[in-house]
This record gives structure tokens, C-alpha cells and sequence, in this order.
């Protein structure tokens, strides 16, 4: 008992600004609206009192009726509670957005397989492992474009992922500070839940720039999964740009340890975005309405009975 009174508190307290105010209005009404104010300067006060008690009581609850309704009503839209409840729109695992660059540098033809086909594999390796998992698909170069939206049906994420190359973007480049506020959209669908996931071998945009781009989409968790050997300039470049957006580089290994670190640091990061959605306080309120409505019937009812 003592833990749910310190726990009380209004879920809409600005509602209660209407309480004094109504009391203002009240009190006006009081002063300028009394029948037997000029009566009160000219009649004893017993003799009055006698003369008009039955019509005095009726006034008065006619005067403070709206009042004590608008009181009590004002509590229940501010939302009284103590106790918190399972959030039934609560998603049990965030999504993951992949930004997958098609850059003509993932499709070197010096190596075999090259960047963008391991690519494809890690996340066909991926979405096998999310299964039932939102997971969602832009592709990037020049410019950036959503393929799908957080879906829980992983496995078409990877069969479109697979369709990805540079042949098929209409602007050639590397334009990772695009990609980011695409991705964010997204994520609104999830109430800004979840984490984005950039598989490139390299980034040519600017780190600060994308440092820009990543705080005005609000700062989202962000990791990236190099797919260039450590110790290239590639690489070098995709660390700079993760410094700067503090994020954690993961590098393509040929097991599934790459994958499993990108799991644990998407469900890690998220976490903190999704905190307090899988619970919220429930609302206790509607139990004033009765109140209300039987306030309102009776003021009714006396005021039926007044004019008989």
C-alpha cells in the first residue's frame, strides 16, 4: 500500500489546470449570480433564512453542481494511477534495419566472392536467425531506397537482398548520410524502437558529415558489418565514420561469429530505445465516470423536481 501511494501520480497532470480554474469561475458566479443579494442588506438574516430555506437549497446545488462535476472530471482526465500494467502493442524483439550499400566497390571483380555477395550471404545468415524478428532493407549508393520495411517474414528480406546491385541504383555513389534518415522513417512505424545495421565494405561520405545526419535523425543505435580485410583503407574508412558515431564494428569472419556480435549488440542497443514500452501505467480514471454520470442525473433529476 505504502509503495502504491508513492508511486501515485497523474499521467496528464496538465489536466488539473482546469480544476482552478473552474473554481474561478465558480466564485465569480457565486458573487454575481446570487438571487438574495440584495435581499441580504435589507432582511434579517433568520427571518430570510426561514422565508426561502427550500429555494435556497435547490439554488445552491444548482450553482455548485457543475462545479464538483467539472472537478471530478478534470481528475479523471489527468489520468490518476499507481500501478503499472503490460504494454499490449509492446513488440517482444525490436527491429533491425539493414543498410545495404551498392556501391560499384562491393561489386569488385578482383576478389571471389566479392563484398557484395558475401554481403547477401551474411544476411541471408541473419534473417535465418531473426526469424519472426522485424527486419527491414534499404539499399544505398548515391542515393538511398527503402526495398522493405520492417517485416517479420525475414526470409523475403534476404530474397530481395539478394536482387541488390549497382546496376539497379539509379545514382552511382556512397551516400551513407542518406541512407540513415531513410532508415529512421522506418523505425517510426516501431514508435523510434530498434537499431540499423550497415553492411558496406567501404564509406566514401564524409565522417562528419554522417555524424550530422545520424544526430539530426535523433541518434539512433547504429553498428556497421565491414566487409573489407582489416587494415585497408576501406576498412580504415568505415572505422573513422563508426568513431564518429560511436557505433561498434563488426568484421566479416567465415563462421558465425560476426552475426552472433551483431544479434547481442542490436538486442544491446536497443534496449535502451525500448525501455519502459513493455510496460505502462495503467489508468484508473474511468472509474470516476460513474461518479460523474450519476452527478449529472441527479442534478437533473432536482432540478425536474424544482420546476414541479
Amino acid at each position: 500500500m505504502i509503495a502504491a501511494w508513492t508511486d501515485f501520480h497523474f499521467i496528464r497532470p496538465w489536466a488539473l489546470l482546469a480544476i482552478p480554474l473552474a473554481l474561478a469561475i465558480g466564485w465569480y458566479f457565486h458573487r454575481s449570480a446570487d438571487p438574495l443579494r440584495g435581499w441580504r442588506q435589507q432582511m434579517d438574516r433568520g427571518l430570510l433564512n426561514a422565508l426561502t430555506q427550500n429555494q435556497h437549497d435547490v439554488a445552491s446545488w444548482r450553482r455548485y453542481q457543475w462545479l464538483v462535476i467539472a472537478i471530478v472530471a478534470s481528475l479523471a482526465v489527468a489520468g490518476p494511477t499507481w500501478q503499472r500494467m503490460a504494454n499490449p502493442f509492446a513488440k517482444d524483439a525490436p527491429p533491425v534495419v539493414i543498410l545495404l550499400s551498392a556501391s560499384d566497390s562491393m561489386a569488385a571483380i578482383d576478389v571471389s566472392p566479392n563484398p557484395l555477395d558475401r554481403a547477401k550471404i551474411k544476411i541471408d545468415d541473419l534473417a535465418d536467425r531473426r526469424a519472426g524478428e522485424p527486419l527491414g532493407l534499404i539499399a544505398y549508393a548515391g542515393s538511398a531506397h527503402v526495398v522493405l520495411p520492417p517485416t517479420e517474414d525475414t526470409a523475403v528480406v534476404a530474397n530481395m537482398a539478394a536482387e541488390v546491385s549497382p546496376d539497379i541504383m539509379p545514382v552511382p555513389g556512397n551516400r551513407l548520410d542518406l541512407a540513415i534518415p531513410a532508415a529512421v522513417e522506418l523505425l517510426k512505424a516501431f514508435d523510434g524502437a530498434g537499431s540499423l545495421l550497415v553492411v558496406a565494405d567501404r564509406i566514401d561520405a564524409d565522417p562528419k558529415t554522417v555524424a550530422e545526419s545520424h544526430q539530426k535523425a535523433g541518434r539512433p543505435p547504429i553498428q556497421f558489418l565491414a566487409m573489407s580485410p582489416p587494415g585497408t583503407d576501406a576498412d580504415r574508412s568505415i572505422k573513422d565514420v563508426a568513431e564518429a558515431l560511436r557505433a561498434t564494428v563488426q568484421v566479416d569472419s567465415v563462421d558465425d561469429s560476426d552475426i552472433d556480435a551483431v544479434i547481442a549488440q542490436a538486442n544491446r542497443r536497443s534496449a535502451a530505445t525500448t525501455e519502459g514500452q513493455t510496460e505502462r501505467w495503467e489508468e484508473f480514471g474511468y472509474w470516476l465516470t460513474p461518479l460523474i454520470m450519476l452527478m449529472v442525473a441527479l442534478g437533473f433529476r432536482r432540478q425536474q423536481a424544482a420546476g414541479r
